[in-house]
């Protein structure tokens, strides 16, 4: 998916949210909103949206001197791993465990301050139980989970990936099947990196993890050693925005989000808030 318009001033956005969750001082924001315009004035909007907010987070990082969201990942995590047992249970007892997981994964992707500068976790996780799907291959993503060997999963966000552990464990509990991880290599936002699988315990169900760019360290997403990388295993499942955003030109991935984002929106003939489990 290329990068749109609307899509530069939600780099800028970024910046500044970057820059006050680190605490500089005013003058610093405006330096890194300043270097931040540069880049986007210097390189060309044909890429796609991940691929230009490296560009962007790189800036940041030469300012911030480490990880401006890492408490609030900290955070995430801790308020994720609180629900844990709640949501373990209803997985339990569904008619469906394998569909409430779903649904309980896409829910976890409201943690997303890439795109939301707030949300409420409880109250989407009552409101995505219930919800029609806008795009549901459930019934295709059971029988392929059910009968693969080898399970690739791309991960969003801190926090999010314990709703992504909750749907591994499910996964697992009724097929023996292995799964490759994939994190960022380094911090960007509020993207979930080893330091956070390893918090949340991923490391005891993971057989084997990845790592994709965060602009300076890590395979890029786009790369054909992704493309690779998806051929290899039976099923791939890409989760939030910014996979969709950075993977869709590859094909055989099941897509599952939900939709914060009005560029996401247009791209999937989709209304904000709407919940996808899509192959494409």
């Amino acid at each position: 998916m290329k990068v749109q318009l609307d899509c530069v001033p939600c780099f800028l956005r970024q910046a500044l949210q970057a820059c006050r969750f680190s605490g500089l001082r005013a003058e610093e924001q405006e330096k890194v909103l300043r270097e931040c315009m540069k880049v986007l004035l210097e390189i060309k909007w044909d890429s796609t949206p991940p691929e230009i907010a490296h560009r962007v987070h790189r800036v940041i990082r030469k300012y911030t001197h480490g990880d401006p969201y890492k408490e609030v990942k900290r955070k995430s995590n801790e308020i994720a791993l609180q629900k844990y047992e709640e949501m373990k249970d209803l997985v339990r007892k569904s008619d469906d465990p394998l569909r409430t997981a779903v649904r309980l994964a896409i829910a976890g992707n409201i943690i997303d301050f890439g795109a939301l500068e707030k949300f409420d976790l409880e109250s989407t996780i009552q409101k995505v139980l219930k919800k029609q799907f806008r795009y549901d291959d459930y019934g295709r993503f059971k029988r392929d989970v059910l009968n693969a060997n080898t399970i690739l999963y791309f991960a969003d966000n801190a926090g999010e990936i314990v709703f992504d552990k909750i749907l591994l464990e499910t996964i697992l509990s009724m097929n023996d099947v292995e799964v490759t991880f994939v994190v960022k290599a380094g911090p960007i936002i509020n993207d979930a990196t080893m330091e956070d699988a390893k918090f949340v315990s991923l490391t005891e169900i993971v057989n084997e993890f990845r790592f994709i760019s965060n602009g300076e360290v890590g395979v890029e997403r786009n790369s054909p050693e992704v493309r690779e990388w998806i051929k290899s295993h039976d099923v791939t499942i890409s989760k939030g925005q910014g996979n969709y955003e950075g993977l869709s030109e590859f094909s055989g991935i099941y897509y599952m989000l939900m939709v914060k984002c009005p560029i996401v929106a247009r791209d999937l003939s989709a209304e904000i808030g709407d919940i996808v489990l899509l192959y494409k």
